[in-house]
C-alpha cells in the first residue's frame, strides 16, 4: 500500500476523502489536522476518533498556534492588514501555515501521496497545491472532490453507503474556526443581498454592559491584556474570549477569488479587528507619516500576496523585513471600551508618544519657528504649483 498524507478537517468534504482513498482506491491514510486555533482538547478527540472511524490508518494532530503567530500573524498586526478594508484574513492566513506542515510531516514519514479536500472552485486549492508542489514536487497531490466534481449530497450519500452516518444534514453552515478568526458560509453568503442570521455565528451576544479594556504592545507586538502579561496568542485567544461576548466583530466578506471570481463569506474575528484596530491607533501616535503613508501600500501588497498562496515567494520576506523595522517605538498601551456588536478607540499611552511634542502643539502653539518662518515655509511650499499655474492658467 502507498502512504498517503490526508489534510483533514473532520468535515464532510474531508471525511469523504478518508473513506474513498483508504477503501475504494487501497491507501495507506495518514490523516493529519493542523491545529492553528480555535479547537478545545475534546474537540481534537472527536476529531481523532472520528478519524478512526473512517478507516485511516494514522490520526496526527500538529499544534501550531505558536508558529502561525510567529509566521504569520504577527505581519498582518504589523501592517494592519484587512482584505478589501475589511477582512483580517482569517481562513486564508492559516491555510499557508497547515499546508507547510502538513507536507513537511509528509515527508518526514516517506509519503509518496498527500490529499487535500478542496473543491475546484475556491482558493484552498491554489494555495496548498502551490505549497506542495514548492516543498515537495515530487510527491503527488491527489483531490478526489475536485477532480469528481462531487456535489455536498453525492458525497453524504457515498459515505452513508459505507455506514457513515454522521448527520451532515444537520450542518446547515460551514464553520472554520482558528486563532485569527472564524469564518461562516451558508446558504446566504451564496447570494448578493442576504444577510447571515444571528443563529449562524458561533458567538452570541452575552454581555451588554460596556466595559473598558487595556492591550499593550511592545514593537507592534501584543504583549498583555489589563496589565497581564501573556504570550501574544494568549493574549488573542484571552482577547478573543472576552470580546466575542460582545457579538463584535462581525461582517460579511465580499472579495475577487485568485480564480477571478467573486466570493461571499461571513466572519467574526473580535480580537483580530480590536487588535488591528488598536494597534493601527498606536502607530497613528508613533510613527512618521512617511512610515504610515508607506506602510499602507506595503502591508496590502503582504496581505493580497498572502491571500493568494504567495507566502514562499522571497518577496514576501522583503516585506516583513520593511514591516519588522517599522515596529521599533510602536510600544504603549490602547484604551478600548467593549460595547455590544461595536468598540471605542479610546486613546494611547506611550513614551513614544509623538503628540506630547515639546515643539508645538497641533492648531494651538509654535514653539520651534517664528510667524515668518511659517510665511516663508507656505511660500516655497507651494511654488512649484504657483509656477504650474502661472504658466497655463487655472481650469
Amino acid at each position: 500500500m502507498n502512504k498517503l498524507v490526508l489534510a483533514y478537517s473532520g468535515g464532510l468534504d474531508t471525511s469523504y476523502c478518508a473513506v474513498h482513498l483508504s477503501k475504494d482506491k487501497n491507501f495507506e491514510v495518514y490523516a493529519v489536522s493542523v491545529n492553528t486555533g480555535g479547537f478545545t482538547s475534546e474537540e481534537i478527540k472527536s476529531i481523532e476518533s472520528k478519524a478512526y472511524q473512517l478507516g485511516v490508518k494514522t490520526y496526527q494532530n500538529i499544534n501550531a498556534i505558536s508558529n502561525y503567530y510567529q509566521k504569520v500573524i504577527k505581519y498582518l498586526i504589523y501592517g494592519n492588514v484587512l482584505k478589501n478594508n475589511t477582512y483580517p484574513l482569517s481562513v486564508s492566513a492559516e491555510r499557508i501555515i497547515q499546508a507547510i506542515e502538513i507536507i513537511e510531516y509528509a515527508k518526514s514519514i516517506g509519503a509518496n501521496y498527500i490529499a487535500h479536500g478542496s473543491t475546484g472552485a475556491g482558493n484552498d486549492q491554489v494555495r496548498f497545491d502551490l505549497i506542495f508542489n514548492t516543498l515537495a514536487p515530487d510527491i503527488k497531490i491527489i483531490t478526489p472532490i475536485r477532480d469528481q466534481k462531487l456535489s455536498r449530497q453525492q458525497e453524504i450519500e457515498y459515505l452513508k453507503n459505507h455506514g457513515v452516518d454522521l448527520a451532515w444534514e444537520k450542518a446547515k453552515y460551514s464553520v472554520n474556526k482558528g486563532l485569527w478568526g472564524t469564518s461562516v458560509g451558508g446558504d446566504e453568503t451564496l447570494t448578493s443581498h442576504l444577510a447571515l442570521p444571528e443563529e449562524a455565528y458561533p458567538s452570541q451576544l452575552e454581555e451588554t454592559t460596556e466595559t473598558t479594556i487595556k492591550i499593550s504592545f511592545k514593537n507592534g507586538e501584543p504583549i498583555a491584556l489589563n496589565g497581564n502579561e501573556n504570550t501574544p496568542e494568549n493574549v488573542i485567544e484571552e482577547l478573543n474570549n472576552i470580546a466575542s461576548k460582545y457579538a463584535i466583530g462581525r461582517d460579511i466578506h465580499v472579495g475577487d477569488t485568485i480564480l477571478g471570481i467573486k466570493g461571499r463569506v461571513g466572519f467574526e474575528a473580535a480580537a483580530a479587528i480590536i487588535l488591528i484596530k488598536a494597534h493601527h491607533l498606536l502607530e497613528k501616535y508613533t510613527l512618521t507619516k512617511w512610515q504610515l503613508q508607506h506602510k499602507d501600500y506595503i502591508a496590502n501588497w503582504y496581505g493580497t500576496h498572502l491571500h493568494e498562496g504567495l507566502y514562499l515567494d522571497p518577496v514576501m520576506r522583503d516585506l516583513e523585513a520593511m514591516l519588522n523595522s517599522s515596529q521599533k517605538q510602536v510600544t504603549g498601551d490602547v484604551f478600548v471600551t467593549l460595547k455590544p456588536y461595536h468598540f471605542t478607540l479610546n486613546g494611547i499611552e506611550s513614551k513614544n508618544d509623538l503628540l506630547q511634542s515639546k515643539f508645538g502643539s497641533y492648531g494651538e502653539m509654535n514653539n520651534a519657528w517664528t510667524a515668518e518662518d511659517a510665511k516663508g515655509f507656505i511660500n516655497i511650499y507651494g511654488n512649484q504649483t504657483k509656477i504650474f499655474q502661472n504658466t497655463n492658467g487655472y481650469d
